[in-house]
């Protein structure tokens, strides 16, 4: 893939409530100008284009190393705005939006004739959602044009819920990041299927499973095991040339630039395995990293590892908020493996199961007391 470079990346902060007129009009006039800007949204920031511009859209995968097959989510900053990207909208589409946008939900729905196959990776289906940070919602209007951006690192490793993220996937590569401080949700939206017969979920995010079903019953969870079984079988190499209908699908992403091995079980039982296994690679001289919660944090004190806490096992919103920057943050102390535990599937759970499975490989390692 070809390579774009700038002379320098400029970083603006930008007030995270109020955002300034000023620099959300010289990111829109970029934008216009069919370049790329990051910005930053409550789930993760995004790299962005003019959403009906495919030049300007090729510059997201240029700068991303990002294969043709993924998508890109559009981001709104009114319901209206739903007219000029899809052909029909369904009463469930108005149900939900008014429920959860702005907010972490993407819907899946039938492509408008406007929205270029740069978007929808040549399917006849669009992802769109109304970001709730002020900074996207401010950008978007002074655009006057949707947004089309998906995370912005480089393809397939950890999400970026910080400016400084951006910068050591991106520096030179983009020409302006808008700064507003850490992301609020810390994984991504939550991209639900309404061109299927019954809703889907296709990836877990910041919108629960419980929370859409109070609002359509007939939600389905995600398929995850299906995706594993079917990016198993094909391997990671040959799903890239697939399109998939939704980001995040496959098997390998979010991952730190090291192994990261994922236990599952009773919460003593990860701590035996992760301690075994880190005595193990200590003894062949590895530096080893750990990743858990605070209530973890005692059986790993006189461990001799690089620990880092996700915070409250019991508040998913705390550990979504963390998961990325701790595994950039154990990437970063060059550690030569990443040994993990798991999470609850309630609520935010799934999402930070999914984003675990993910940045593990899909493989999970099984260990009972």
């Amino acid at each position: 893939m070809l390579q774009q470079d700038y002379t320098r990346t400029e970083v603006i902060t930008v007030d995270a409530v109020r955002p300034e007129v000023e620099s959300i009009e010289y990111a829109a006039r970029l934008l216009r100008a069919g370049e790329v800007v990051v910005f930053p949204t409550e789930t993760v920031y995004g790299l962005g284009a003019d959403a009906f511009q495919p030049a300007a859209l090729e510059r997201i995968f240029i700068a991303k190393e990002r294969p043709h097959s993924d998508p890109l989510i559009v981001h709104i900053a009114d319901e209206e705005s739903l007219e000029l990207l899809a052909i029909a909208i369904p009463e469930q589409a108005r149900r939900l939006a008014s429920a959860f946008w702005p907010g972490p939900l993407t819907l899946i729905l039938p492509r408008g004739p406007r929205v270029p196959y740069l978007v929808t990776a040549g399917l006849e289906t669009v992802a769109v959602r109304m970001p709730r940070h002020p900074v996207a919602l401010a950008l978007i209007r002074a655009l006057g044009s949707p947004i089309a951006a998906p995370s912005a690192n480089r393809f397939m490793h950890v999400s970026p819920t910080t400016a400084q993220h951006v910068l050591a996937d991106l520096a030179g590569r983009v020409p302006l990041i808008l700064d507003s401080g850490p992301c609020e949700v810390g994984v991504e939206s939550t991209v639900l299927d309404l061109c299927a017969q019954k809703p889907v979920i296709l990836r877990p995010g910041g919108i629960s499973l419980e929370a859409l079903r109070a609002v359509v019953p007939d939600v389905q969870p995600p398929r995850q095991r299906k995706i594993i079984e079917d990016a198993l079988l094909k391997e990671n190499e040959q799903a890239t040339q697939r399109a998939h209908q939704s980001p995040g699908q496959m098997l390998t992403h979010y991952a730190p630039a090291v192994p990261l091995l994922l236990y599952d079980g009773s919460v003593e039982s990860m701590r035996a395995a992760i301690l075994a296994e880190l005595r193990q690679r200590q003894a062949r001289g590895e530096r080893v990293g750990v990743l858990v919660a605070d209530e973890d944090l005692e059986a790993f004190k006189q461990s001799g590892a690089t620990v880092y806490s996700l915070g409250n096992a019991a508040a998913p919103a705390q550990i979504a908020s963390a998961l990325f920057n701790g595994l950039r943050a154990l990437e970063d102390a060059h550690v030569q493996v990443i040994l993990c535990r798991n999470f609850a599937d309630r609520g935010l759970g799934l999402a930070i199961r999914d984003r675990l499975l993910k940045a593990a490989g899909g493989r999970v390692i099984e260990v009972n007391a």
